[in-house]
């Protein structure tokens, strides 16, 4: 069972560089990327800027679209134009079922600001200790899974020591 995340990181560059870290795990075989889309703020910029991280994404790949909704939803950033409102709308009702509703959007939302950035991942068969120590140093926060609680309780168990 694949795994949505989204970690927040204290820097604009912060989910770029984590990237790199799971490019590099995904090749030893400590987890399985299914796809990843990074948000990046630097300072004094008006939005965010968005990219999918296409040299990672697999077969269970979510696609362009997935996150470009996702990220209009929650920025506000002009998707394809008006037309979309109405796939928009059946999108966000939809991603609701996955735990993607209007609690994520409003943290997200209110967490990722100018001088930040934040990684959505799609993942599964993470061999969590290897995930961590990897990890070690890259000042991150995780800001949503759709984890059940303990699995979730988990999770932040192992990467808090990480922020060390």
């Amino acid at each position: 069972m694949a795994t949505l995340t989204a970690w927040k990181f204290d820097s604009a560059d912060g989910a770029r560089n984590a990237s790199a870290t799971l490019r590099d795990l995904q090749s030893q075989g400590l987890i399985q990327v299914h796809d990843a889309a990074v948000v990046s703020w630097e300072e004094g910029k008006k939005k965010p800027r968005t990219a999918q991280l296409h040299d990672l994404a697999g077969a269970g790949a979510l696609g362009g679209m997935f996150w470009g909704m996702l990220f209009g939803l929650i920025f506000f950033i002009p998707l394809l134009g008006a037309a979309m409102g109405a796939a928009v709308g059946a999108l966000s009702g939809s991603l609701t079922d996955v735990g993607i509703d209007d609690g994520f959007i409003r943290r997200v939302r209110e967490e990722v600001t100018p001088g930040t950035s934040a990684l959505f991942l799609l993942s599964s068969d993470a061999v969590q200790d290897r995930v961590k120590e990897a990890f070690t140093g890259q000042r991150m926060e995780l800001l949503h899974t759709n984890l059940d609680g303990d699995q979730e309780a988990r999770l932040r168990e192992v990467f808090e020591d990480s922020q060390a």
